[in-house]
């Protein structure tokens, strides 16, 4: 008997940190680690609204709390043509959520990207003058909010909106209404819902222009006494920037507004990304280049380290602000969902969230939750 278990012991001992990110850690569970600090969500893509994926169903049941749309209820897919509203998988992931117990976050009202041509332009394909945009805009928000009134707890009203150095992004919305859409849009969502919350969402949320910004677009709302319940920071990460420092700052900051603030679309790369702080500008775009894909097979043991170290340390710094974040939600369940896999290089092999391609818990798991174990602990 001694003998097996030195053998085991060995085994172990020999086991790489590559092999030990791929064990299953299921009696772990991240959104009863974290229960009564912030909710764990994630997002949701179409096979597993319709519930196709089983391994990845499996992991959303047990380990997270709330759920967000990845695509379904974005304008395009919602309305692709006026009046025409494609409802059918939104109502599927509403019912999801529901007979989970989730707490649901519609995504998004209103973006920049990813909304029909329609919405801007007349018959002849001409811009619609200020009045025919802001009756779109109203229609659109009130029939989306209003057919899940009372069952979507929580609405990204505005996506995406500020540039990196503050000033407001040079959308359709701001060229044709000016910068009212942004009042107006929150406007309309608290009609349809009055006891839904109100979010606003980006990414670069750390960056000291755009912050500010995003703090004086959001002060200018509440003094017109413009309902706004909490601030998205997109957590599209790398390895190695922003510091902690900077990532806290923000925290605080956007805390002093009165507001709660939700750390969304968490993914951190351990890709190389030499263009520098991209965010996650969709409409950025490079040349593959091997190079640039230096992983295609697996992460190496010290670069697996140092993205759990930069998740470990991301978590803790949540666990410290706990009483200002309500929300901490994953972009994607496994490596193999995650859009940062084809962007801002299309064809790259990533490793950006806390569950590998065959949704097996990483190593990653068991570290911060046993980090929160430890801090409430110590409370």
């Amino acid at each position: 008997m001694r003998g097996i278990i030195v053998l085991i012991f060995i085994l172990f001992s020999s086991m790489g940190f590559a092999q030990m990110e791929n064990s299953r850690l299921s009696d772990i569970y991240l959104k009863d680690a974290f229960n009564g600090k912030f909710c764990i969500g994630t997002a949701l893509n179409s096979s597993q609204i319709w519930e196709r994926n089983k391994p990845a169903i499996e992991v959303i049941k047990t380990h997270f709390n709330s759920i967000v749309a990845e695509n379904c209820m974005k304008s395009g897919p919602i309305q692709p043509r006026e009046g025409e509203f494609n409802f059918e998988e939104a109502d599927k992931f509403v019912e999801f959520g529901e007979q989970n117990n989730m707490f649901i976050i519609g995504h998004t009202l209103i973006w920049h990207s990813q909304t029909p041509e329609w919405f801007f332009i007349d018959k002849d394909g001409n811009d619609v003058s200020r009045e025919v945009l802001i009756e779109r805009m109203k229609k659109h928000i009130s029939t989306v909010v209003g057919r899940y009134k009372g069952r979507v707890q929580g609405w990204d009203v505005l996506n995406e909106a500020v540039l990196d150095n503050g000033k407001l992004r040079d959308s359709k919305f701001l060229q044709i209404i000016g910068k009212d859409y942004i009042r107006l849009a929150f406007e309309f969502a608290h009609e349809a819902d009055p006891d839904a919350e109100l979010y606003y969402n980006d990414y670069s949320m750390f960056i000291p222009d755009k912050r500010e910004g995003v703090i004086s677009m959001i002060k200018e709302l509440k003094s017109q006494n413009i309902r706004v319940d909490g601030i998205g920071m997109q957590g599209h990460l790398d390895v190695d920037h922003p510091s902690l420092e900077l990532y806290e700052k923000a925290i605080i900051r956007y805390s002093e507004l009165g507001v709660n603030v939700m750390i969304t679309e968490l993914d951190i790369s351990p890709l190389p990304s030499p263009w520098g702080n991209a965010g996650a500008e969709v409409s950025l775009n490079y040349e593959y280049q091997k190079k640039m894909n230096p992983y295609p097979n697996g992460l190496p043991d010290d670069i697996a380290k140092k993205l759990q170290n930069r998740y470990t340390d991301l978590f803790g710094l949540f666990l410290k602000h706990h009483d200002k974040i309500s929300r901490v939600t994953l972009w994607g369940v496994g490596d193999g969902d995650s859009w940062r896999n084809n962007w801002p290089i299309e064809g790259r092999t990533d490793y950006p969230l806390l569950f590998d391609r065959e949704y097996k818990a990483k190593s990653t798991v068991r570290a911060i939750t046993g980090l929160a174990k430890s801090y409430s602990d110590n409370e």
